[in-house]
């Protein structure tokens, strides 16, 4: 059996991986793909290889170009017994993804992607910085172990255990662990982010 830290090594590896199958699927260069996204060719080398960090943000555009949503990436196996698969989401039956260098996981505490809002728990490392990002919708949430710095629209705003957050997705933001210790957050998302 492997230990949680290998398969989080492990899920890293599968996105860069399914990155360049879904690029090689579309008949793209690296060329390509890295003057879309927006990044030179050699970044784009070592996202597929998973020698560099893939920021939330960087992970949103190639998916654009690649024309899949970002929930590609989440293990989608269903989990528990089928009657409540549509309504239930047992701890130990969480899907994830952890972004490749970033020291952010995220586990999907919806039950799926198809209803009107996502819910999420994010553990932020010490140190992990999202980067900077924009999309559509909502978003909100409540910080429950640990700080977080949060940018909207180059506002700064340093939030502890139980402060809680709102905004415009639209809006350009960024979160970053200042802490020591990792940070939990709980996120609703409308729509669905992932």
């Amino acid at each position: 059996m492997s230990r949680p830290e290998e398969s989080a090594v492990a899920l890293e590896r599968q996105i860069g991986a399914q990155i360049r199958e879904l690029r090689l699927i579309k008949r793209l260069t690296l060329q390509q793909l890295a003057e879309v996204v927006g990044v030179s060719v050699g970044y784009l080398s070592q996202i597929e290889r998973n020698r560099s960090q893939l920021p939330i943000g960087t992970l949103r555009r190639i998916c654009d170009v690649l024309g899949v949503h970002m929930s590609w990436f989440f293990p989608s196996t269903p989990a528990g017994p089928p009657e409540e698969r549509a309504f239930v989401v047992r701890a130990k039956n969480r899907r994830s993804m952890r972004f490749t260098g970033l020291g952010i996981n995220e586990e999907l505490l919806s039950p799926n992607l198809s209803g009107p809002l996502e819910l999420l728990l994010s553990t932020i490392e010490p140190g992990a910085d999202s980067g900077e990002y924009t999309h559509e919708g909502s978003e909100a949430g409540v910080v429950i172990a640990g700080s977080m710095e949060l940018w909207v629209n180059g506002q700064y705003f340093l939030l502890e255990e139980g402060d809680s957050f709102s905004f415009k997705s639209t809006e350009r933001h960024r979160c970053r662990n200042p802490g020591q210790l990792p940070a939990k957050v709980v996120w609703v998302i409308t729509p669905p982010h992932y």
